[in-house]
């Protein structure tokens, strides 16, 4: 079947639903004829009708006329028209003899006589739709009796066509006619057959089915390439309904197994559409063929239950544990995807059917790293910070650190000289935020790998204090870009990698970056930004200094100093100074901030010439006027210490919000608030925010005043109204006047972690090995297993020979896939304790 046939039955049916669901009003679909001549001469070929022949005065024939007018709606959605005849008194045809009155109905198609009807086989809307469609199909749908007539035309679809077999206890049902219905729009892509016979159906059956509900098989004689080999049947779980069908129909027509070589989030296949999960089977080049037919094995089990997608390691890098097998992807939205380790395909099965079995399996995997762990963890059996609990958990995962050079007190300085700019990020092994820095400082590396001039390594503070504190590293972790003949720059943002990836990027460039020409100025401001920078897309400032502003001039370049990589700063100070501030309604020294690419400039006075002020000036003059809030922005905002005026919604706001937010932020002259907005779809942990704030979530989107900074309070702005500036103020001077009454009020009980804090400086008084307090010196012997693992593994510069137990994990297999042919997936074993950083 083609795509663009696939599709076009698809909107068929799509369409069909509508209309079946539509209220029509009346029932002008039921044609009145004055007399079989005047019915007969109207007849269109290959049109089909039922004309109910009755005397113009009949009141025996009123209900089953109820039933006709009913069904003429329903039957007009497949081209068939309902006709009442009326028959003259003295009409005494084939059609109004009185011995066909009130008992019969016929079906037409143009002028040629299809089927009769007795009246008591069209008893409601289902018989007659049901009824009619199975007179209409008879050549397209095949009624069987026997298992030998149902094999027989199993036998001749093989290899060519699929088969739909479907058993209904009655003709005339609700089951009956959804059948029909389905018949009708995909009779030409599938065979479909019906029994009414309960024996035909035990005997397709190897349970013992009950043969007073309907049932549907969907057969895969297309597969069936042999005379010899069977068709494989996938029965239908839930009750038999046109809606039901049509989803099990879309479910067997979608590929067995899918490959899948990109991100699985992104991944969206027809199960997850139609509310199923998808369960991934992670491959690799080695075990591809095998992990193949366990696939198609496993999607054979849970066919119209799951989907199953083939998830290659080789193609996509999984942040994950070497050792997971099996991937979960529910369609809940803003769930994460589940990697488990799975012994057989039974355990996968089984995953589908018990819900918790996910959280059975997890808890399992964790009491068993816990067991082969015991020795190295410490006694508390909570971990009070999120942060080391999630490095706990995935201790065990090994980094690839071969991108990233090792500096030591031998050649830290030699190292720094090798390339234009120098990363480094200085940590401690036993430190949980230090080992999340890593993974995310990993990522870095491979993003920039082969980037000209940037050179990223790494120190590790526990094997060189002296060199840490030589460069008076005081906290962990802590990155700085070292420039030849500049000083560090010190990182102090969010330790993701997009943001760190940003940082080294930006810092390529000087800043401020100086311009030489009025053209360059304006092509600054404009977008026209060096290669380096083609991708980011940071609002761009441009100080603008005449030479009697000198002081302004000096201070600005110390701020821009300070403020490299984290902002995209220029600075203009030419002869034409003053005409180019002087076009955006300022003089010098004044700055010039252009958002979206310069088109929309906006011309600052510099008023402060300290560099602090300046500092402080710019971080805040870049703030968004209608910021939408996020985990990493959030922070910046707080700091203002003024109260959110915050919409919270469900998606992106609309324009007219949006539009109607905006004015009222840029109508506040004196910044008395931060108004702002929550995308609940992007920021999930809104959700937990919200239900702090009430004890039900609100109908969203919801506008609140939250004052954190004095007393807690949250006010909510009436749902009645609509979100524009004027109802806004007006509500705001309500909040003033001390007329509104709060929502709720933020508890002012602080948030203490449940256990004390591990004390380091006692642990390593006992085990830290006397260290030279000179910086130039080195340890006397190597420190002892840090609380987090092994310090720097791998580092063969550094150490010396590794033990056997870590050579032997560095020739073992790089992962475990699914191996082995179906239906046993690859033995959990155990593994060997990893000689790595984690």
């Amino acid at each position: 079947m083609s795509a663009q046939k696939d599709r076009w039955v698809s909107s068929l049916v799509f369409l069909l639903l509508c209309a079946c669901s539509i209220p029509r009003s009346g029932s002008a679909s039921l044609q009145q004829e004055p007399s079989p001549q005047h019915y007969f001469s109207g007849l269109e070929a290959g049109r089909a009708s039922l004309a109910f022949f009755t005397p113009s005065v009949s009141p025996g024939a009123q209900p089953f006329l109820e039933q006709i007018e009913s069904s003429a709606e329903a039957l007009q959605d497949y081209g068939i028209s309902v006709v009442k005849v009326n028959c003259p008194k003295e009409d005494v045809s084939r059609y109004c003899g009185k011995e066909n009155a009130l008992r019969k109905a016929f079906l037409f198609r143009g002028a040629r006589l299809i089927r009769e009807f007795p009246t008591d086989a069209l008893f409601d809307v289902d018989s007659i739709v049901a009824n009619i469609l199975f007179a209409l199909l008879f050549n397209e749908v095949k009624y069987v009796e026997t298992l030998a007539d149902l094999e027989n035309i199993e036998n001749v679809l093989k290899g060519k066509s699929n088969m739909v077999f479907a058993y209904v206890p009655a003709t005339g049902t609700a089951e009956h006619r959804a059948v029909m219905e389905a018949a009708f729009v995909y009779g030409t892509i599938h065979q479909f057959v019906l029994t009414t016979e309960a024996a035909l159906l035990k005997a397709t059956s190897h349970d013992d089915p009950d043969v007073s509900s309907a049932w549907l098989l969907f057969c895969h004689c297309q597969r069936a390439t042999s005379p010899g080999q069977p068709c494989r049947r996938t029965a239908l779980a839930q009750p038999l309904t046109l809606l039901s069908i049509h989803r099990h129909l879309k479910l067997m027509g979608a590929p067995l197994v899918t490959e899948v070589a990109e991100d699985p989030e992104k991944i969206s296949t027809v199960h997850l559409q139609l509310g199923l999960p998808l369960v991934f089977i992670l491959s690799q080049r080695e075990t591809y063929e095998a992990d193949r037919r366990t696939a198609e094995f496993v999607a054979w089990q849970l066919l119209g239950k799951a989907g199953v997608a083939l998830l290659s390691r080789d193609l996509v890098n999984l942040n994950v544990l070497h050792r997971s097998n099996v991937a979960l992807k529910t369609p809940d939205e803003g769930m994460p995807i589940q990697y488990l380790v799975l012994e057989d395909t039974d355990e996968v099965i089984t995953l589908l059917e018990d819900k918790n079995k996910v959280k059975q399996i997890q808890e399992d995997e964790q009491e068993e790293e816990e067991d082969e762990d015991e020795n190295e963890n410490n006694n508390q059996d909570i971990q009070d910070d999120q942060v080391v609990e999630a490095v706990s958990r995935d201790k065990k995962r090994e980094l690839p650190l071969e991108e990233i050079l090792v500096l030591t007190e031998e050649n830290f300085h030699s190292s720094l000289s090798e390339a234009a700019r120098t990363v480094v990020l200085f940590y401690a092994s036993w430190e949980a935020v230090s080992l999340a820095v890593l993974r995310s400082y990993c990522e870095v590396a491979a993003q920039l790998k082969g980037t000209p001039g940037v050179l990223l390594s790494r120190v590790n503070c526990w094997d060189w204090p002296g060199l840490c504190s030589q460069e008076n590293v005081t906290q962990f972790p802590t990155m700085r870009i070292y420039k030849e003949g500049q000083q560090s720059v010190t990182y102090g943002g969010m330790w993701g990698t997009e943001e760190l990836s940003s940082f080294i990027l930006l810092s390529q460039v000087s800043c401020p970056l100086k311009l030489a020409t009025m053209d360059e100025a304006e092509g600054y401001l404009r977008g026209e930004f060096p290669p380096e920078l083609s991708s980011h897309h940071h609002t761009s400032l441009l100080g603008v200094f005449s030479t009697a502003t000198s002081e302004a001039r000096k201070a600005f370049e110390e701020a821009g100093n300070i403020l490299s990589g984290h902002i995209r700063m220029g600075m203009y100070f030419e002869d034409d100074a003053l005409a180019l501030s002087q076009k955006y309604s300022v003089s010098p020294p004044a700055l010039l901030l252009a958002r979206s690419r310069g088109r929309s400039v906006e011309g600052i006075a510099l008023s402060q010439h300290s560099v602090q002020d300046m500092v402080q000036m710019i971080r805040y003059e870049l703030l968004d006027i209608f910021p939408e809030i996020t985990v990493p922005n959030l922070p910046q905002y707080l700091q203002l210490g003024k109260p959110f005026l915050i919409l919270f919604s469900a998606g992106d706001i609309s324009q007219v919000e949006s539009e109607e937010m905006l004015k009222l932020a840029k109508g506040r002259p004196q910044q008395e608030f931060v108004a702002c907005w929550l995308n609940l779809k992007k920021t999930p942990v809104g959700h937990g925010i919200l239900r702090t704030y009430f004890s039900t979530t609100p109908s969203l989107p919801v506008l609140l005043w939250v004052n954190l900074h004095a007393g807690g309070q949250v006010f909510k702005f009436p749902s009645e109204q609509s979100i524009t500036e004027m109802n806004i103020l007006s509500w705001l001077e309500k909040l003033q006047a001390g007329l509104e009454i709060p929502s709720s009020t933020l508890s002012e009980e602080d948030w203490k972690p449940p256990l004390p804090a591990y004390d380091f400086l006692q642990m390593m008084e006992h085990s830290m090995p006397e260290l030279s307090p000179q910086p130039g010196d080195t340890p006397a012997q190597h420190p002892p297993k840090s609380p987090g693992g092994d310090t720097a593994g791998g580092d063969t510069a550094t150490r010396e020979e590794p033990s056997q137990e870590s050579t032997a994990q560095e020739v073992g297999s790089p992962g475990r896939g699914l191996r082995g042919t179906a239906p046993r997936l690859a033995a959990r074993d155990k593994q060997g304790k990893r000689h790595s950083e984690l």
